[in-house]
């Protein structure tokens, strides 16, 4: 909601991405998706949540959908993050 209407803070979403990183294991692919695309949104510098979701998702790359992983894919890129490793595996799914 904070991405979409244009409003944060960087500590909000720092103290997000901190939380997130500690429970990545708890994450679907649909909560992955959603969280870097959030951050992506909201221009909120984040790496070592994305470095964590791209972890994460390598492991979990046959459980997410084609929607998941154009989200997930389009969130990197705006991000500016390079992932691609996750890309390659995105790619051969």
């Amino acid at each position: 909601a904070f991405a979409t209407a244009g409003v944060g803070t960087q500590g909000l979403f720092e103290t997000i991405a901190g939380a997130a990183v500690n429970r990545i294991g708890d994450f679907n692919p649909q909560a992955m998706a959603n969280t870097v695309w959030a951050f992506a949104t909201a221009g909120a510098a984040a790496q070592s949540l994305f470095e964590a979701i791209a972890g994460a998702a390598l492991n979990r790359i046959g459980d997410f959908n084609p929607q998941e992983m154009a989200n997930t894919v389009w969130a990197y890129a705006t991000a500016g993050v390079a992932a691609e490793t996750l890309f390659e595996a995105i790619a051969g799914a």
